[in-house]
């Protein structure tokens, strides 16, 4: 039988098992990914929270049975929300300048077309939420960016992508969520939440694989399917201000996060969407996370986090 050797380490599926002595027991064993701390951040790490547009829509989208009808009410009011499109910007110490999301792109109603914008509506729209200048804010420009997240490749997440088309700028994506993204315009059978003026040959898209990836010492991405095949939340461990979650459209109102109202109509995979629910759960309650949703601005107050320039470290 091999000997385990634990003064090293070995690559699972699901991240790094390392081994170390420590305890009466002469052995700690700890599964990266699974029973992550904040222990593993990086002295030096800023955060800032970009404020990328604001959508309307109907609520049906993104809670399960919103606004449907009964025998008793057979013509209920159909109640709007109003979203935020988000992006993430990390300064690191090692890796230089890291987004995590695009947001819609500055030209989104016209790209996305009139039905899409009819329907997920970009409103109140001014040019302080283009994705260069809110990264303007933090003292950086967009071409300081070394490394792109994609949490998934839905056109309000991915839409601002133009701006690293022709450049040798890595952009991570998880490697289901990118085919599915590519199958679903080549064949229209999810053409509308993915568009193809994104979707380009000319971006250096960088696929990861599995459930749980150490991108960068600090920063920890862990597969999330369910509303979309390859969704990946982004977990950024700060010295300061403490572990954060960035859950991409796992959720997109509190709803879903906090009461476990699965989506709506946008919903694609809901047994996969448990799972991740339940994973996230954990994940937070091991690092106590502040849990920033997809487009949630009740939760962004209820955490009381405001967006760039403020810092967070």
């Amino acid at each position: 039988m091999p000997q385990l050797d634990v003064s090293g380490q070995r690559a699972t599926r699901d991240g790094i098992l390392r081994f170390d002595q420590s305890g009466s027991c002469g052995m700690r064993l700890k599964l990266l990914g699974i029973e992550n701390t904040t222990d593993d951040h990086i002295q030096g790490t800023k955060l800032w929270i970009l404020h990328l547009g604001i959508l309307e829509c109907d609520d049906g989208w993104f809670i399960r049975a919103a606004n449907a009808s009964s025998l008793s009410n057979p013509n209920p009011v159909s109640k709007r929300r109003r979203l935020v499109m988000l992006g993430i910007l990390i300064e690191h110490p090692t890796e230089g300048l890291i987004l995590y999301e695009t947001g819609g792109g500055e030209d989104y109603p016209n790209l996305a077309g009139t039905h899409v914008q009819d329907v997920f509506s970009r409103v109140d729209y001014d040019k302080s939420m283009n994705l260069d200048e809110q990264i303007a804010l933090t003292g950086h420009k967009i071409e300081d960016v070394k490394m792109v997240i994609i949490g998934h490749l839905h056109l309000d997440h991915s839409g601002g992508l133009d701006h690293f088309r022709g450049k040798n700028i890595p952009v991570y994506v998880h490697e289901l969520e990118l085919k599915h993204a590519f199958y679903s315009v080549a064949t229209k059978t999810d053409l509308g939440v993915y568009l193809p003026h994104y979707l380009t040959f000319d971006i250096n898209w960088v696929p990861f694989h599995g459930a749980y990836y150490e991108i960068a010492p600090g920063i920890n991405l862990h597969h999330a399917p369910g509303h979309t095949p390859g969704l990946t939340i982004m977990q950024v461990n700060l010295k300061e201000s403490g572990t954060w979650i960035f859950t991409s459209d796992q959720y997109h109102v509190k709803e879903n996060f906090q009461d476990s109202i699965p989506q709506g109509w946008l919903a694609r995979d809901h047994d996969a969407w448990v799972r991740s629910h339940q994973m996230i759960k954990g994940l937070q309650k091991r690092t106590n996370a502040k849990v920033l949703l997809g487009h949630c601005l009740d939760t962004i107050k209820e955490l009381g986090v405001d967006f760039a320039p403020t810092t967070y470290k």
